[in-house]
């Protein structure tokens, strides 16, 4: 059985172009709905993959109909066949019960891989570039109430600077700001030109 999946973007928008190139392709039953592709929500296409059996095939007019991204593109459709179920893209002339169709997205999920490890490497690359200048990466730590005290004990230390402190505690200066407001005043005396000028 041919069983159909429609989705406008909008409630303004017409689904009748979709509606009737699935009644034309043969869709004995179509699932309708009107949901944004960002919405995590869609009861119908949950209804359509619940209804679908052993067999049958799923049809969209499109792709984007179907999925938000490649990847989840693909996810849905490998959680199909692993039910025996086929899909249909019309625009695009897919159909996973052939051959050719089986092809395209053995080549789509490559390509995913491919995406994820670009990604991987250019986040690795990045906090590398990250550490190397003397960040750190992903949120910044907060500091204990133990952090807290020996930091204050550091700061009635004039010859210790706030950039130091921060290094010691493995935080940037911004947390440290963050968690000892003072410390802001402390390092704004030792950047003045009366503290440059003693140091020199």
């Amino acid at each position: 059985m041919l069983i159909g999946y429609a989705r406008v973007s909008t409630q303004d928008q017409n689904s009748q172009l979709q509606l009737d190139a699935l009644e034309k392709a043969g869709c004995e039953r179509i699932f309708e709905e009107k949901a944004s592709g960002a919405q995590r929500e869609r009861p119908a296409l949950k209804e359509a993959l619940t209804f679908l059996r052993d067999g049958d095939t799923l049809v969209v007019w499109k792709l984007d109909r179907l999925a938000r991204s490649l990847r989840q593109l693909i996810d849905t459709i490998e959680a199909l066949e692993q039910r025996g179920i086929g899909f249909r893209s019309l625009t695009e002339s897919i159909d996973t019960t052939t051959s050719g169709g089986r092809l395209v997205f053995h080549i789509f999920g490559a390509l995913a891989e491919f995406e994820r490890s670009i990604i991987r490497e250019r986040t690795t690359a990045g906090l590398a570039s990250a550490r190397a200048r003397g960040r750190l990466g992903g949120r910044p730590r907060a500091m204990s109430p133990e952090d807290i005290a020996v930091a204050k004990t550091l700061l009635a230390n004039s010859e210790i600077s706030v950039k130091e402190i921060a290094r010691r505690q493995g935080v940037s200066v911004s947390t440290l700001y963050k968690h000892i407001p003072a410390a802001r005043s402390a390092g704004m005396e030792a950047d003045s030109p009366g503290s440059r000028d003693k140091e020199a």
